[in-house]
């Protein structure tokens, strides 16, 4: 039976990894209360920027903090998504924490993966190619990829040069887009474009029959700031000042 989505894995395998998303997503929402909103410091002087250049009242700034706050965390399940859509690839399998994140069950490749080009600071990419080096000399038929999925360009080159200030090279170590590195475990040279095209209609079918109980609880961040203002009048932005900085000299005095 033909699929209806994409040809290069199965409708139940993209449906599942949809709704390992969608429940990343509920999971993001639901879990910005006060406490949480205040986990990283909120940076009020910006806010006040931002409200003031922006022209935006205080509620709707606080709601868009959170949902920055949610699109941050949000953005690590992008690339378990992928992760996961790739490991259905017949022949291949995603890590789940084995120190790779894509691997062919024969051994003859190993990835890791990022969803942004730009996700690594210079120790960061340093360890990443000594990591995958030691795979492809552990492995002597293996092929090692550093996977950009969202890359500044469609690629694959062997990964050498200058790295944190020493030169690397490897003869097996390779950097790829993730157009082509979907195109290489597929063997289609638009798959990555199939599932963007078909991602609509598939998360569509997806809702019909998600589990709607999930998405009663939202994030309280807000309506406890609400409560608590009431009693202390001030405004929300001095509110959340005062809770995280009521240390700092002359704070107190909020």
């Amino acid at each position: 039976m033909k699929n209806k989505f994409v040809n290069f894995i199965s409708d139940d395998h993209l449906l599942d990894c949809i709704g390992n998303l969608h429940n990343a997503y509920l999971k993001a929402k639901n879990n910005i209360n006060k406490k949480n909103f205040y986990s990283n410091k909120v940076d009020t002087i910006k806010l006040t920027f931002d409200a003031k250049f922006n022209d935006i009242d205080e509620e709707n700034l606080i709601q868009l903090e959170i949902l920055r706050q949610i699109d941050k965390s949000i953005n690590n399940s992008i690339g378990t998504f992928h992760e996961q859509i790739l490991g259905g690839i017949k022949g291949f399998e995603a890590g789940n924490l084995s120190g790779y994140d894509i691997k062919a069950k024969n051994d003859t490749l190993f990835a890791d993966i990022k969803n942004k080009h730009n996700t690594m600071n210079s120790s960061a990419a340093e360890a990443l190619f000594q990591k995958l080096a030691r795979y492809a000399n552990d492995y002597k038929k293996a092929k090692c990829y550093w996977v950009q999925i969202l890359a500044k360009g469609s690629f694959c080159e062997l990964w050498s040069g200058d790295i944190n200030g020493k030169e690397y090279s490897h003869s097996r170590v390779y950097k790829i887009s993730g157009d082509q590195f979907y195109a290489l475990l597929s063997k289609q040279e638009d798959a990555m474009f199939q599932l963007y095209k078909v991602l609509p209609v598939a998360i569509k079918d997806y809702l019909k029959s998600a589990d709607k109980s999930k998405e009663i609880a939202e994030n309280s961040a807000l309506d406890e700031l609400k409560v608590i203002t009431k009693k202390s009048k001030r405004n929300i932005l001095d509110q959340i000042t005062f809770e995280n900085y009521s240390y700092y000299l002359g704070f107190d005095k909020l």
